[in-house]
């Protein structure tokens, strides 16, 4: 009897062995999580305090470019230098948001058409484009990034 439990103890702790897993390393699951990430979206769009409260993704950007775009054509409608002009009915503005919630505003201009002083309207623009509300920056993984994108101003609805 003390041989067959012997023998059975022994089974037992043989047989453990094929139950055991193998424990990925850390660089595989590393590289695992890294392949998973779409690099080319972020996680989280850039948020101002009115669209916070939007839980859809897709609904949330539209909120965010919305509001953006009535902000920028609320501050440059009032300037007559840039609504009276003839050429210039839309603008395109390159917006950079930082991680560390900072905001730039860089105009973009059509390269066939020279009638305007760009450097005025460039000046006017920036100088416009000030005192902007808290822009939360868009995060991927969780971690605030830099985000690029163009939003075309109309200056005048004609």
């Amino acid at each position: 009897m003390k041989y067959f439990c012997f023998l059975l103890l022994i089974a037992i702790l043989v047989s453990c062995q094929y139950f055991e897993k193998r424990v990925p390393s850390e660089d595989e699951l590393l590289q695992k999580r890294l392949k998973e990430i779409n690099w080319n979206e972020v996680t989280v769009y850039p948020l101002v305090a009115e669209c916070d409260s939007i839980l859809d993704k897709e609904l949330q950007k539209e909120c965010f470019f919305k509001y953006l775009t009535e902000i920028i054509h609320q501050k440059i409608a009032p300037d007559s230098l840039l609504t009276n002009t003839k050429i210039l009915d839309t603008i395109e503005v390159r917006v950079t948001v930082f991680p560390d919630s900072k905001i730039t505003f860089e105009p973009l201009f059509p390269t066939d058409s020279l009638a305007y002083d760009k450097q005025k309207t460039d000046s006017i623009i920036k100088a416009r484009l000030t005192d902007f509300p808290k822009i939360e920056p868009a995060q991927k993984e969780g971690i605030p990034v830099k985000t690029q994108f163009i939003l075309p101003v109309i200056l005048k609805a004609d």
